[in-house]
């Protein structure tokens, strides 16, 4: 299993309208992906970021299918230009050492065949994380 999660915070500009929208908007990424086999949306506690949210993936194919579907890139529109710090993650009981080079393979490829997606996250303030493009990826990421 792989588990997807995102750490993130809202500007402060963004309007209750428009979080309700993009927090539903997440939930129904994991009602609508058949490749999402359970996930939590909601309040991030503990931390920096005030909201989270995970998705439990069985493999790298389910991966694909989620980063691609439709229900997951109207939440990159709705919601990515709500938010100001964003972080994501995978966590995975896979011992493929070369797991966290073939997760990041998936999102460049995503990258490079979605341009308006792409844009929407390299303007995010601050990205780190198994997922962040370009100058805003964590040194440490691979």
């Amino acid at each position: 299993m792989i588990y997807h999660g995102n750490r993130f915070t809202i500007k402060a500009s963004a309007t209750p309208e428009q979080l309700e929208e993009a927090l539903e908007s997440l939930r129904e990424q994991g009602r609508a992906i058949p490749a999402v086999k359970s996930f939590v949306v909601g309040p991030d506690y503990g931390g920096e970021y005030q909201y989270g949210a995970v998705f439990a993936l069985e493999d790298l194919d389910g991966y694909w299918e989620y980063l691609v579907h439709p229900a997951h890139l109207h939440t990159d529109r709705v919601g990515l230009p709500l938010v100001e710090k964003f972080m994501s993650f995978d966590i995975t009981d896979d011992e493929d050492p070369r797991m966290a080079e073939k997760i990041a393979e998936l999102h460049q490829r995503r990258y490079d065949t979605m341009p308006d997606i792409t844009a929407l996250v390299s303007d995010l303030g601050e990205y780190q994380g198994s997922a962040a493009p370009g100058p805003h990826r964590a040194a440490n990421d691979a």
